[in-house]
């Protein structure tokens, strides 16, 4: 409580700014790899406090902006190791392309800062509802905007052991960032808002217990291979032939019913690949009666797709990712002079058809997304009622040693907990794992390093609250969080 009347002494004029910057800066620590979760309300309680002693909206915005630059300053510093060591843009034109993506993203703290201090109500607990409605709507927003970037939403941090992660099935990922604001802003309103957070930690222990989908089928032997090759060395046309080799022999000593390679792990498209490279990997899967997912760019000539593609006993199938990364995978319309700025290979490819069916692997109905794509909750469920397996595969590699990694994991875990599915992820440099429909991590390589993950994996059916309605749930407790402030609004303006 000392830092909450500390916050209180300095709110007066800009120096608020300083404890709003740092107390989002340490909201990093709430996420993988550090998982202090219990973190998170303690921060916003100090962000609640900020915005409601703020003089007018404007302040309000100022402070929100703070909080939300100090998390996403703290959190994905990882973009400068993309764009300075691995895109080959310049050391001081990266640090400020870095700069102007998390003054970006800070908008939407601002935003909510500013409308949550423009029709602040006079009732405690409608202040807490307002404060969490708004939080999840600004992130819901941000996950759309602009094709989305959802990155740090505060319910990625809320995956076990925390008590929330019960209500992931329920609400998804949105919905727990609603519960963490609630959360914190019910601190400073006792004792109805202590009382509120035992009832709502209660009920996710509760909600853990509950089985939401079921086993399917026997379980799976599977392999998923780590090549651990550098992303400075991985397009060098003179490691080609070593690339080839080391897969083929990570596969050929670890057979499995299903293999899985990182993506892009080839770095040629499908058709230029040498076919007896192809027709023995083909080989080395049917020896257990399984199959092999490949990934590997595929297409001809100007028009490519980020693709995985199998190999094996079942017909050959392919997924072609369809949620594609700005600048990374394809240039927006007028970035064309950022080519000019940075050297990424492969940067224009073409998107995948929505919907795609899961592939039918290894006894399996495999469910894939690609690297990026696993941000975006909704956009994997028409593939989840007739999924038994998901599987991701990545290559983030481009990020080097630094947070994207284990955050990138936690992310995995929140689409296990949604769906009530097992995820897969096979990486290029990690973090390769298989994740339980728990949410629980069942297996993992240490990043960095060549190797194979060998796990039996249980397939799961069924359908959890959140694979029907998807955000649709998060929305409307959002907009029902939001509306007791409503009413008010004409009687504040006739009084001011």
């Amino acid at each position: 409580m000392r830092l909450f009347l500390l916050a209180a002494r300095l709110q007066q004029g800009r120096i608020a700014l300083l404890p709003a910057f740092l107390a989002g800066a340490a909201g990093v620590f709430a996420f993988a790899p550090f998982e202090q979760f219990w973190l998170l309300p303690l921060l916003l309680a100090l962000l609640f406090r900020l915005l409601s002693l703020a003089a007018d909206w404007r302040q309000a915005a100022w402070r929100g902006g703070a909080f939300g630059f100090g998390l996403f300053l703290a959190g994905v510093s990882w973009v400068y190791v993309s764009l300075s060591s691995f895109g080959g843009m310049s050391m001081p034109l990266a640090a400020l392309a870095t700069l102007l993506f998390c003054v970006y993203l800070a908008l939407f703290p601002a935003l909510l800062g500013g409308v949550f201090r423009r029709f602040f109500p006079s009732s405690a607990g409608h202040q807490a509802l307002l404060f969490a409605g708004l939080w999840a709507l600004t992130e819901l927003f941000r996950g759309w905007l602009f094709t989305g970037f959802p990155w740090l939403a505060l319910g990625y941090a809320q995956v076990p052991p925390s008590p929330l992660a019960g209500y992931a099935p329920l609400i998804g990922v949105y919905g727990l960032s609603l519960l963490s604001a609630l959360a914190g802003a019910w601190l400073l309103w006792r004792p109805w808002g202590w009382l509120g957070i035992g009832l709502l930690l209660a009920g996710g222990l509760g909600l853990q217990q509950v089985h939401w989908t079921e086993a399917r089928g026997e379980p799976v032997s599977v392999a998923l291979v780590q090549g651990n090759i550098a992303q400075d060395l991985k397009w060098q046309p003179e490691r080609f032939a070593a690339t080839l080799a080391l897969y083929r022999d990570l596969v050929a000593r670890h057979p499995a019913r299903l293999t899985i390679l990182p993506e892009t792990a080839l770095p040629a498209l499908l058709g230029h690949l040498p076919r007896d490279y192809l027709m023995e990997l083909k080989a080395l899967a049917q020896r257990q009666q399984g199959d092999l997912l490949l990934g590997v760019p595929t297409g001809e000539g100007e028009t490519y797709w980020n693709s995985a593609v199998s190999l094996g006993t079942s017909p050959s199938q392919q997924y072609s990712k369809s949620h594609l990364v700005p600048f990374g995978e394809f240039i927006p319309p007028g970035f064309a002079w950022f080519l000019q700025l940075a050297h990424i290979p492969m940067s224009s490819f073409s998107a995948g058809p929505v919907p795609q069916p899961p592939l039918a692997i290894a006894g399996q109905q495999v469910a894939v997304n690609i690297c990026y794509e696993d941000l975006f909750g909704r956009e994997l469920l028409p593939a989840v009622p007739a999924a038994t397996l998901l599987v991701n595969m990545s290559n983030t590699a481009w990020f080097g040693h630094s947070l994207a990694q284990p955050q990138h994991l936690q992310i995995a875990r929140l689409r296990a907990l949604e769906t009530g599915r097992p995820m897969l992820r096979a990486t290029n440099t990690g973090m390769t794992a298989v994740v339980g429909p728990d949410g629980r991590v069942l297996g993992r390589l240490e990043a960095f390093r060549t190797g194979v993950l060998e796990i039996q994996v249980q397939g799961h059916g069924g359908q959890t609250p959140y694979a029907r309605l998807g955000d649709w749930g998060a929305l409307l407790l959002a907009l029902l969080a939001v509306w007791p402030a409503l009413p008010g609004i004409p009687a504040r303006r006739k009084s001011k």
